[in-house]
């Protein structure tokens, strides 16, 4: 028998970057982060003052007290206010990047995809058409003939 030799650390390692969605994901991840800085300023510079206006803009002092006293570091905290601040954060975050990004750009594709597909039936009613004329060209052809050279068109 013969043994099978297996592939070497290195070349399944050149073959993993060479698949393609490798160079995909990194592109992928460049283009996320420089996006991240456009969500983040977008947050940070016009909806986080507005959402200050309404209430306060840093929620990480608002906690409760699970013990008789609570001064410095001393009782058990919990530190509600942080988690809801992050949770708004990522909320706001959410909706900035669906209201300003994926919808604009659903409705973008969808209407591309529309036109592309009035551009294929236009194309496909234009051929109907022309093989229309065609038939009606060959029959009054046909018909200039005679009733005789119909038949024998026909039998063919």
């Amino acid at each position: 028998m013969s043994a099978k030799k297996d592939p070497s650390v290195w070349e399944g390692f050149k073959a993993f970057l060479m698949r393609g969605n490798v160079v995909d994901l990194a592109v992928a991840v460049v283009v996320g982060a420089a996006f991240t800085n456009i969500v983040n300023a977008v947050v940070k510079g016009v909806i986080s003052p507005v959402v200050g206006a309404i209430g306060t803009q840093n929620l990480d002092h608002y906690s409760s007290c699970l013990s008789t006293t609570c001064k410095g570091a001393q009782g058990i905290q919990i530190m509600w206010g942080s988690v809801l601040g992050a949770t708004l954060q990522f909320l706001i975050t959410a909706a900035v990047v669906y209201f300003l990004m994926v919808l604009p750009m659903a409705k973008f594709l969808a209407r591309q995809e529309a036109r592309k597909k009035a551009r294929e039936g236009t194309h496909e009613v234009i051929e109907v058409t022309e093989l229309q004329v065609l038939k009606e060209i060959r029959d009054e052809l046909v018909a200039q003939r005679g009733g005789g050279a119909r038949a024998e068109y026909e039998r063919r």
